[in-house]
Parts: C-alpha cells; sequence; structure tokens
C-alpha cells in the first residue's frame, strides 16, 4: 500500500470513530435524560402529547433488576465512548459488539412497546435509531478491515 493510501485509511478509520462516538454522545444524552426523568418522576417531553412516553416510562418494564432501562443505555452508550477512544481493531470491534447487543437489546423493547405495552416512546425509537446507526458504523468499520487483511 501506498504512502498516500495509508493516510487516507488512517483518515477513514478517525473519520468512523469520531462519527461513532458522536453517535454515542447523543445516544448517552437521550439515555441521561430518560433517567433523569425516571428518578425525577418528571412526564418525559414528547412530540404531540400522545402519552405514549410516559406510558412506557411507567410501565413495568421500564426496570430491569430495580434499574431504569435508560441506565442499561448508559452503560452502552459509554461503552462505545470506550471504543470510539480506542485506537486499533480491538476498539472497532468492541463498539461492533456492543452496538450489536444494544440494538438487539433495543429491538426487545420496541417490540415490548408495539405489542405489549401498546404505546411508543420518542426517545426510546430515537436511542433504538441511534444505536442501529452505531451499529452500521462499526460494521461497516470491521468489514473495511477484513477487507484489508
Amino acid at each position: 500500500m501506498a504512502p498516500s493510501s495509508k493516510v487516507a485509511e488512517r483518515g477513514k478509520h478517525v473519520a468512523r470513530r469520531v462519527l461513532l462516538g458522536a453517535l454515542a454522545i447523543v445516544g448517552l444524552l437521550i439515555s441521561a435524560y430518560l433517567t433523569w426523568v425516571h428518578y425525577t418522576g418528571v412526564v418525559p417531553v414528547c412530540v404531540g402529547r400522545s402519552g405514549g412516553c410516559e406510558t412506557v416510562q411507567t410501565s413495568s418494564y421500564a426496570t430491569i433488576f430495580g434499574f431504569p432501562v435508560a441506565v442499561v443505555g448508559l452503560v452502552g452508550y459509554a461503552g462505545l465512548i470506550f471504543s470510539a477512544l480506542l485506537r486499533g481493531e480491538g476498539g472497532l470491534y468492541l463498539a461492533f459488539l456492543v452496538a450489536l447487543v444494544g440494538t438487539l437489546f433495543s429491538a426487545y423493547l420496541t417490540y415490548l412497546e408495539v405489542f405489549v405495552i401498546h404505546a411508543l416512546c420518542q426517545w426510546c425509537l430515537a436511542s433504538a435509531a441511534v444505536m442501529v446507526a452505531a451499529l452500521l458504523c462499526a460494521s461497516f468499520g470491521v468489514w473495511r478491515l477484513t477487507k484489508e487483511t
């Protein structure tokens, strides 16, 4: 590989890490807001005033082992931030693992919203979309790594 193409590849890796970090920060902010909503007992701000966010946030599915589901999101997004800060393949594989688990968990929670709770939380759906975007970003990075070797 020519030196200029190595520099270009390194720039793509940095751009991917920055994008992953930015997505993780957005997800962390959403999870922090929902955690704050849970612990303060305030009604979450939602568009359209449908009450879906409040219904979801006060359902029995909003906690796991006594902790708000949003705290699980905080941990997941913190893991994504950590992986974005790591250089090399390890950070990318960690990001892929965290984003895959996060996406699967988000899919389960969305299933609960649609088929069990019968209400949709816009914040939860936004968090799920951010996690899917992080999975796509990490997947593309892992795919590029496998092509380079």
